[in-house]
Order: structure tokens, then sequence, then C-alpha cells
């Protein structure tokens, strides 16, 4: 097996690996759901699944990448007993990342397009909601400005990727990570002059009972235990790349605890940027693109000095999603450099070409193929991309995953607790090998049954 690269620093992985982790959802989910259904009370509820759900799963995909420094196109092989069939997975979990990127790349480039905006003027004082909505649609109906604004983030994103671990990733991704939490620092401690900031944090973090009992105690469990699942990016190998380059100086639950302390902080603090400039200008908070681009433009437009804090907040959404394209893409190009034995700068070139066209149709999809309804009702071509990946592929590859440490064929509970025991740091109990088999497995499945629920019965 030849050498291969490691992270130069222990922080560079946190960072890079919480980099992964923190995304969109980060932001347009969390905070919303949190005042939804019951404010702190749902934040002691995520932090319990979180505990109980997200740091088993991060460490298994972790000690999957570190026990067999390969990507997910060669993992199985390394891993499995002689004669099982494990590494079939590969061939539904590796497509996963192309889809994700897909249309991830086009949604990062619609924040590229709304920080030059705002830094440029683009959006006038005082923009009403309906002239936000027109300034959305007016960019959705552009399939060349999208296409221009997604081709040059992916162009980034595959050329830091291009310089290697050490020298892209790692050198480019930890300071940019850095400066990312510091804007997000800036930003909420800068919510305090607002003048609806009491209003807000009530709002968001009360403790609200009424809240949560409104849309019903379950309703709430599902929302936590789905948040927590779906925003570390579990289950397609994103995650598991970094394992192939971390060191075994410090233990796996030591390492995934810090993970998810680090996304559940930007998490956390995005609600503190949010809910107060909404109370501010009596703007009601929604999720989803609506938030970003629609309510969040009219707060900033309303606001004094609002280019400056527009642009300083679509910097730092820029920064969260590239730094989610830029480790998908470092999973994608090791997955080729695995499978074809073919250099770095020839899988990125390969896979830069097979990206510019892949995102072709979720952009057409909002203007020359927006006739087409894939899901049903309004949906679009990257509603039915999201429902392939976050409700398909994560859970079932996590499934996979567990069901993989756990069986005889596979990897074994033995060698993944002596995985993770390796290092300084908590060390894995054997009573986590009936946990594994026991509890796991069916909270996995019954909230990818959910999912199906919710999109299709609810």
């Amino acid at each position: 097996m030849s050498q291969r690269e490691q992270f130069s620093s222990r922080l560079g992985f946190l960072l890079i690996a919480a980099g992964c982790a923190i995304g969109l959802g980060n932001v347009w989910r969390f905070p919303y759901i949190t005042g939804q259904y019951g404010g702190a009370i749902f934040v002691i509820m995520y932090l319990v699944f979180l505990l109980l759900i997200g740091v088993p799963l991060l460490t298994i995909e972790l000690s999957i990448g570190r026990a067999s420094r390969r990507s997910i196109a060669r993992c199985y092989e390394v891993l499995e007993k002689p004669g099982s069939k494990w590494h079939l997975n590969k061939f539904w979990q590796i497509p996963g990342s192309y889809i994700l990127t897909s249309f991830y790349g086009v949604i990062t480039g619609w924040l590229l397009f709304y920080c030059v905006a705002f830094a440029t003027g683009f959006f006038g004082h005082n923009t009403t909601q309906e002239v936000a909505v027109q300034k959305f649609n007016g960019l959705l109906a552009n399939p060349y400005l999208m296409y221009t604004c997604m081709i040059t983030v992916v162009a980034v994103s595959f050329g830091i990727v291009a310089l290697g671990v050490v020298k892209g990733v790692e050198r480019i991704t930890k300071p940019m990570m850095i400066l990312l939490f510091a804007l997000l620092i800036f930003m909420a401690v800068r919510s305090v002059t607002l003048p609806g900031f009491a209003e807000g944090i009530s709002y968001y973090l009360n403790p609200s009972w009424d809240n949560m009992k409104a849309d019903g105690f379950l309703a709430a469990v599902w929302a936590a235990m789905g948040q927590v699942f779906f925003t570390l990016s579990i289950g397609q190998g994103s995650i598991e790349i970094f394992g192939t380059y971390m060191s075994k100086e410090h233990s796996l639950p030591k390492e995934s605890v810090l993970i998810c302390v680090l996304d559940t902080t930007v998490a956390l603090l995005a609600g503190f940027v949010i809910f107060p400039a909404c109370f501010s200008y009596d703007i009601e908070p929604g999720q989803g693109p609506s938030l970003l681009f629609i309510t969040l433009t009219t707060v900033f437009s309303n606001m004094e000095g609002g280019f400056f804090w527009g642009s300083l907040f679509f910097l730092f959404m820029l920064f969260a999603a590239l730094s989610t394209l830029i480790a998908v893409f470092e999973s994608i190009v090791s997955i080729c450099m695995d499978l074809f034995g073919i250099s770095r700068v020839k899988s990125v070139a390969i896979n830069f070409g097979i990206l510019a066209l892949l995102s072709l149709p979720c952009i057409l999809g909002f203007n020359y193929w927006s006739e087409i309804h894939p899901l049903g009702g309004t949906s679009t071509i990257m509603d039915l991309q999201d429902f392939i990946v976050s409700n398909n592929i994560l859970p079932i590859g996590s499934l996979v995953f567990v069901l993989f440490i756990v069986g005889k064929t596979g990897m074994g509970f033995k060698r993944y607790q002596e995985e993770c025991n390796t290092g300084n740091g908590p060390k894995l109990p054997n009573w986590m090998s009936w946990y594994l088999k026991l509890v796991l497995p069916p909270v996995v499945t019954v909230i990818l049954l959910v999912g199906y629920y919710n999109i299709f019965l609810a």
C-alpha cells in the first residue's frame, strides 16, 4: 500500500472535517426549527441525539477511513473478510457524491452572486420582500448567469483540491474556516445592538412547551434526530476520506465530539445573527432558500450599513458552502485516483468536466425545464437530487456503515474498537457493540422511513 498524505496539524483536520459538516443546513434549517420546536428544550434534545447518534456514526466513518487508508472506492476491499460482497455498496454510494455536488455547486454559485451583489450595491436601500423575490426569481430564470457562478466556485474548489491534501485542502480550508468562525462571532456580537435582539433571542432560545406541543412532541423528536443525522454529512464517504488522512495520535471518540462541537457552534450562532435581525425589521423568518435569498436580503437592505453587513453575511455563507464543496470534491478526486490509478491533477481535470455537465439539469430545472416536477407539485430537479441524497443515500449509507462494523464478514467490532481507541482521549467501551447492533440500526431505519413519510404521505 502506497504512503498516503496526512494532515500537517490536528487543527487542520478538525477544521476541515467540521467544514464538511458545516453547510447550508446549519443556517437555513437549524435556527428555524429550534424556534419552532421549543427553543432551549429543542436544543437540549438535539444535543442528546447528537451524542447518541451523531458521535457514534462519525466514529464509524472515520474508523473505516483511518483503518483502510483508502477512499470509499477501496475501503471495503481492504477491511472486509475474503469472499464477502460489502464492496458492492460503493457502486451506489459513489454516485451520491456526484449528485450532491451537481446541485450544491449551483447553490454555492447563488451565494457567490449575492455576496458580490451586496458588495456592489445591486440591492437598493429598503428592498421589500416582493422586490427580493423578483431579484431571486430573476437569477433562477437566467441559466447563463447561474452557470457562470456555478462554474466559478467549482473551478476554485477543484483548483484547491488539485494542489493536494496539505498544500491545497488544508492550507486553504484551515484559514478559511478560522475566518468563517471570526465572521460569525463578529456578526453575532453585533446583533446585540439591534432593537429586536431581546425579542429575537427570546423566540429562538427561551424554553417553550407551547411551541413544541403545537406540532407535537414526536414531530420535535424526528426534527432533532433528522437534523443531527443530516448536518454531519454521514453516509456517502465525505467524512470517511478525511479519516484516511488523519494521524493516530488522538482517539476517534475525542475527535468526533470536537467536530460535533464545532458544527453545533456554527448552527447556534447563526440563530443569534438571523432572529434579532428579523425581529428588528418585523420580517417573518422562514427556512430554506427563501430565508437566505429573500428574507435576509430584505433585512440587510433595510439595515443601516446593510451593503456591508449583507456582503459580510453572504461571504460567511460562501465559505461554509465552499468548505463542504471542497470536502466532497476531495472525496470524488480520491475515489478516481484509487479506482483508476491516475494522478491527482488528471482526476481533477476529468471530474471538473463531469461536474460541469452534471450541474446543467439542476440549473435548467429552474427555467427551460421548469415544467418538469419529478416529485409532483411544484418540485424541481434540485428537489429530486436532494431527495436522492438526503433521504436515500445518506441514511442507507450510514446503515450500511453500521452493519459493516458489526457484521462478521465486515470490518468487525473488535477492529473498529481498536481503531477508535488508538491515540489519546476517551475510549470506546465494550458495551458499544450491543448499542451498534440493537439500537443504532433501528434508529437510522426510522429516520429513513420518517423521511419518506414526510415527503409522500404527510
